[in-house]
């Protein structure tokens, strides 16, 4: 009989035949001993991954979703069906370094008490370091770590990211109405409120395809690119999160701050690129989304506060005060948006 796995490796994927032999694989070669169980969901895929996964990996356990629901409700069926102690998110674009899941367990055996992880991500293509984890800016934009030797961040990419099933359970896994992007945030600073830590180790890695499977999210030729539909979910998702998770204090004077940015950001870009679809696809649906969603928001507060510390100097202390925008834009420029 075998023994129960330790580590349970979930992989949602969609439309990623191209990308999934791959990802297995990286899990496949890991250089440790541990009973590990790969579970896989796939979202309504339509170029045969679901049928390819069942001939090629009969071992791994494959949830198929007769409808697309996103990558949220993806991990947390994931999450549901596992067995092992630990859980391992891994997106099908990205493929683990050989010793990673042993860097992985030697840190949650150090800690002594459940934590979320993350490895330091390098481009699939370039072999280029993108980041190990990322401090956030005050309007929760994820701001590129480097330095190996800064373990503490404010949050880790769903694309890779280790945490104790018992502290999922405890915290709920992923918001399911948010569809996909930003969740990795939200579950980051919920736990960081809740006194767990969120940590970016500095060795081994996984390495990544950028937006290979959601479109847009890093530069290109020096500029930023991005799609609409990305950068309409991250704006009106990282304000989902400052809602709930902010401490009072702060959001009081931060929130009325991002949304009058968010409205200036949109209208210029608008004026600039000399299109309104800038304001009307990616700005102002944030301000309707913070009203239809009211109630879930206010609820999901009321409950993460109810279970946090008071917080203050350590919810802030890994974040850098430079609007990271501002930074992108010195940088690459206006974004290009397909």
């Amino acid at each position: 009989m075998n023994p129960p796995p330790r580590v349970s490796i979930c992989i949602p994927n969609y439309n990623g035949i191209d990308l999934i032999d791959a990802c297995i694989a990286s899990v496949r070669n890991q250089d440790c001993a541990v009973p590990l169980e790969i579970i896989v969901h796939d979202d309504a895929s339509t170029d045969g991954s679901a049928e390819h996964i069942r001939t090629q990996h009969p071992d791994v356990h494959l949830i198929e979703s007769s409808i697309n629901v996103g990558f949220c409700i993806a991990n947390n069926r994931m999450a549901t069906a596992t067995q092992g102690q630990y859980l391992l998110l891994l997106n099908n674009d990205a493929t683990l370094l050989p010793d990673a899941l042993t860097v992985f367990l030697a840190e949650a055996a150090r800690l002594v008490r459940p934590a979320i992880l993350t490895l330091p991500q390098y481009d699939a293509e370039t072999g280029t370091l993108l980041d190990i984890g990322s401090r956030l800016d005050p309007f929760l934009n994820p701001v590129p770590n480097r330095d190996p030797m800064r373990n503490d961040v404010g949050t880790v990419h769903g694309a890779c990211l280790w945490i104790d099933k018992v502290l999922w359970d405890k915290l709920g896994g992923f918001p399911e109405w948010f569809g996909s992007i930003g969740e990795d945030l939200y579950l980051c600073c919920r736990a960081r409120l809740a006194g767990y830590p969120v940590r970016a180790l500095g060795i081994s890695g996984y390495r990544h395809r950028v937006g290979a499977s959601f479109g847009g999210g890093k530069a290109r030729e020096g500029k930023l690119s991005t799609t609409f539909r990305r950068r309409s979910l991250t704006e009106r998702n990282k304000t989902f999160v400052m809602v709930m998770t902010y401490p009072w204090p702060y959001m009081q004077l931060m929130l009325p701050i991002h949304m009058a940015l968010l409205l200036t950001e949109g209208v210029l870009l608008s004026i600039l690129k000399g299109r309104s679809v800038f304001l009307t696809q990616i700005y102002l649906p944030v301000f309707g989304a913070i009203y239809r969603h009211r109630k879930l928001l206010a609820v999901g507060r009321h409950a993460i506060m109810q279970t946090s510390r008071p917080a203050g100097a350590d919810f802030f202390s890994v974040f850098d005060w430079l609007p990271h925008k501002l930074r992108m834009l010195l940088r690459h420029g206006l974004p290009r948006l397909t």
